[in-house]
C-alpha cells in the first residue's frame, strides 16, 4: 500500500473513486489537490458540511439576480472571502468575471492565485451556470 508524501498536501479525489484490487481510495496531491479543493469550495453551499457549517460559497443564492456591476463586485468578494477563510495554501492575485455568455446562462470566474509555499502561480476557471433547470419538457 503506497502512501503519498506531498509537500502541499493530499486528499481524496472528488467524487471519491475506490479501487477494489488495491483496496485504496483515489488520492490527489499538490496542485491537483488545490484545484479540486477550489472547485469543491465554490460549489458547496454553507451549511452542507456537517462539521463545518460555514464552509462554502453562496453562489446558488445569486442565481436569479440581475447581473449588475454591484452583483459582479459582490460575487468577486464572496469568492475571495471564501478562499481566504477556507484555502490557506493559496493567495488570490486576481478574480475576473466574464459575463459574455450571460445570454446562454454562463458566467466564467477566472481566479489567478499563488501557492504560498512554492511561490508558483496558477489559474482556475470555474463556470457558473445560471440556467440549470431550463431543459424541462
Amino acid at each position: 500500500m503506497s502512501t503519498i508524501h506531498s509537500f502541499l498536501g493530499s486528499g481524496w479525489g472528488f467524487p471519491p473513486v475506490f479501487n477494489k484490487v488495491e483496496k485504496q481510495v483515489g488520492m490527489l496531491s499538490d496542485e491537483a489537490d488545490i484545484q479540486s479543493s477550489l472547485e469543491i469550495l465554490l460549489s458547496t453551499r454553507p451549511g452542507e458540511r456537517v462539521m463545518r457549517p460555514d464552509y462554502g460559497c453562496n453562489l446558488d443564492e445569486l442565481l436569479f439576480e440581475p447581473l449588475t456591476t454591484t452583483l459582479k463586485t459582490y460575487i468577486k468578494d464572496l469568492v475571495s472571502t471564501a478562499i481566504l477563510y477556507h484555502e490557506p495554501r493559496i493567495e488570490v492575485n486576481k478574480i475576473e468575471l466574464d459575463d459574455s455568455g450571460t445570454l446562454e446562462g454562463i458566467i466564467i470566474l477566472s481566479i489567478e492565485y499563488t501557492v504560498r509555499s512554492t511561490n508558483s502561480r496558477y489559474n482556475f476557471v470555474y463556470p457558473f451556470y445560471k440556467n440549470e433547470g431550463t431543459e424541462i419538457k
